[in-house]
């Protein structure tokens, strides 16, 4: 588990990040204490998930920044990232957090806003493999973040199921146990349809993006978006303008804080 590892080294190395850490954010003057980070973690859909929440606050007149790849992200980049935001005068800034960055301590000493995970999928990884991948998974929701959203159709749901926000939990799936339900969706060729429930209140999203798991990347946005007091109209409108262009640069560009 984080900070009980026995290996002196590596435990040096982990107060090394740590402190790396602590000097890029006091170097920037802390920038993420005025912005609401919302950080999304999982094996697939950070980034569809990430560009989903942004085209909602922009439709919502949020004046937002976004950093979002599939790719680790380095400390270093992450608070150039918030300094940028803040600077541009963002509220909120959403960023993914795969688990390399979160086993690299990256996001440590965050004040994380909203924590959301897509999926756990430890394909083809040993039992110890997997037990460090779900370690660093975990990272991001030990750090007290105000709203959890956990995917509880997810086949290791349990193990994350323990963790909560501080002031809101929501769960997203078609089971029935989950707040925002699945109730129906539909995939066509050049796009995908969702029906989605929330206590009293149904409506309905599209994408244009195709396959069965963007259904379960627009709940995921739609129930962060429920958790900020976004309207249902508002969630819908900006799913639907998310339309991405193929980039012939893998390599992610500099976040660009936008309104």
């Amino acid at each position: 588990m984080e900070g009980t590892t026995k290996n002196p080294a590596t435990r040096k190395r982990f107060n090394l990040a740590r402190t790396k850490v602590k000097l890029l954010a006091a170097y920037y003057g802390h920038p993420a204490r005025d912005l609401r980070l919302i950080c999304i973690t999982g094996s697939t859909g950070k980034s569809t998930v990430a560009h989903f929440v942004h085209e909602i606050l922009r439709a919502a007149s949020q004046p937002v920044a976004i950093l979002a790849s599939d790719h680790e992200v380095k400390a270093s980049v992450l608070h150039k990232f918030l300094n940028d935001a803040w600077k541009a005068k963002a509220t909120y800034a959403i960023i993914t957090a795969p688990a390399s960055s979160l086993s690299h301590d990256t996001f440590y000493g965050l004040p994380i806003y909203v924590a959301a995970l897509t999926d756990f999928l430890p394909t083809n990884l040993s039992e110890p493999e997997t037990a460090s991948y779900l370690d660093a998974k975990s990272t991001l929701f030990r750090m007290n973040p105000e709203v959890v959203v956990l995917n509880r159709d997810d086949l290791r749901y349990p193990d994350f199921a323990n963790f909560r926000g501080k002031t809101e939990t929501i769960t997203y799936g078609a089971s029935s146990d989950s707040d925002l339900r699945i109730d129906y969706s539909k995939l066509y060729r050049k796009g995908t349809e969702a029906s989605l429930s929330f206590g009293n209140k149904a409506f309905t999203v599209a994408s244009f993006l195709t396959g069965e798991p963007t259904v379960s990347y627009m709940a995921c946005a739609a129930a962060i978006a429920t958790a900020l007091n976004i309207s249902p109209a508002t969630i819908d409108e900006g799913i639907a303008s998310y339309n991405p262009q193929p980039d012939p640069d893998p390599t992610p560009a500099s976040p660009t804080p936008t309104n």
